[in-house]
């Protein structure tokens, strides 16, 4: 068992929610996951997967949690903690947005959020993996003061290991 604080499952920003997930979810989930363009996700498979969210949040008391807008209340994204490619002690910052949410700050203020919430379980470092090419995703970790510690190839792609103290 984990010798780190639960972490908080409801966060709120000057215009964001992110709170649990629930199976109402699961379209939207769905359809964030097959605008990445690779597959298409259904809703069974949207609601299998955050059954598997809520799960893993259950065994390791972190979670990645979807992201509201205040004041339209519409589901825009995730954001939150993972194992990911790291560890529970050190996890993983991730994210991942609607297009037509781009460009706006919303990623940056839903993880300067979920790291305030990392520091609050008494952790220390936190990492986030991101394809070199994702340069958005790489301004957001740098306005974060997250600092690059290394690349690896996962297969031929290039993948930017990051990290973040939060002492």
């Amino acid at each position: 068992m984990s010798s780190y604080e639960t972490m908080a499952f409801h966060l709120e920003t000057e215009r964001l929610i992110l709170r649990p997930w629930a199976e109402s979810d699961a379209a939207e989930f769905s359809a964030l996951l097959s605008e990445r363009g690779d597959e298409t996700y259904t809703a069974e498979r949207g609601r299998k997967g955050i059954v598997k969210l809520l799960a893993a949040t259950g065994t390791t008391g972190i979670a990645l949690l979807p992201i509201q807008r205040r004041a339209e209340g519409d589901f825009i994204g995730y954001c939150g903690l993972i194992i990911g490619r790291s560890t529970l002690e050190e996890p993983e910052i991730a994210y991942e947005l609607f297009r037509h949410a781009h460009g706006r700050g919303y990623a940056t203020e839903a993880a300067r959020a979920v790291l305030g919430a990392a520091g609050a379980t008494g952790r220390k470092r936190l990492w986030s993996t991101v394809g070199t090419w994702n340069t958005p995703s790489l301004r957001v970790l740098e306005k974060l003061g997250f600092e690059r510690d290394r690349v690896s190839m996962e297969g031929a792609k290039e993948v930017a290991w990051l990290t973040r103290s939060l002492t």
